[in-house]
């Protein structure tokens, strides 16, 4: 079998920047586990697989494609870049397109629409509780925080008071795989944006993640209220690096970004 293969750096400018994800359209579901080990295979933070969507919108909302995604070692709920990288592969394939629309299993219908010389992505708003986290504080060698908050989807976000503070992040890799696959956010206000952060996801096999859409879904509703605005700037401060644009429009988290293709060619399965 012959898969296409493409990867594209989503949130970035350039290649080198941003958060690589391959994408690979199929014809048909391939074994769960096969899909996995592609995943494994590929070794990025996640392969997204796109197949047209045939359900007739059975729940009243239309998509046209089914889209899923593994880690090397999971597959998750929701994944930003992995969906932005997905929208340019098809967008970019076909010039007459503005939007396309991704069936997601557990995360509805997402969005990814042109929007100058890239593109915007919407999410669902999840929005975060105060919960305490001492585990996680502790694993990312923190003497405190400003507040801890929780997402059932298994998000830990940690709030401090400065950004420095963000880049000087040591955590723990094995301290925090022990939590289980959570990822965990750590979020600041930014000194050359509104908001820094950096993601850990030791758990799901990604010590630390390049540029997290999925992260963003759960931070935007708590930055728009805490800012008192409905829209800033990102910066998620990993070696890599990426820059994202964020809006909440009421249940959607709008994030903005520009993706670049550096790899395309064939997978032999």
């Amino acid at each position: 079998m012959r898969i296409p293969f493409v990867q594209i750096d989503a949130f970035a400018g350039q290649p080198f920047e941003g958060n690589p994800a391959a994408v690979m359209p199929l014809a048909a579901w391939l074994d769960d586990a096969v899909l996995q080990a592609i995943g494994a295979e590929n070794n990025l933070a996640e392969t997204a697989f796109i197949l047209p969507d045939t359900s007739g919108a059975n729940d009243g909302e239309e998509a046209d494609f089914e889209l899923r995604w593994f880690t090397p070692a999971t597959e998750v709920v929701l994944c930003g870049h992995a969906t932005l990288a997905s929208g340019h592969f098809v967008l970019s394939s076909d010039p007459a397109l503005d939007v396309v629309r991704f069936r997601t299993r557990k995360a509805g219908v997402l969005e990814v629409a042109r929007k100058g010389d890239g593109y915007e992505l919407a999410l669902p708003a999840w929005g975060p509780s105060p919960k305490p986290l001492p585990a996680i504080v502790a694993a990312l060698g923190l003497e405190g925080a400003v507040e801890t908050l929780w997402h059932e989807g298994r998000y830990g976000v940690i709030v401090l008071e400065h950004a420095d503070q963000i880049r000087a992040l040591d955590p723990d890799f094995r301290r925090l795989a022990a939590e289980g696959d959570v990822l965990t956010i750590v979020t600041a206000p930014g000194d050359d944006s509104d908001v820094i952060s950096r993601v850990f996801a030791p758990g799901a096999g990604i010590d630390e993640d390049p540029v997290t859409g999925s992260a963003h879904a759960v931070i935007v509703p708590y930055w728009t209220r805490r800012l008192g605005r409905d829209h800033f700037t990102a910066y998620q401060a990993s070696t890599r690096g990426g820059r994202l644009t964020c809006r909440l429009d009421g249940d959607r988290v709008i994030l903005g970004g520009t993706c670049v293709t550096v790899i395309e060619g064939t997978f032999f399965l």
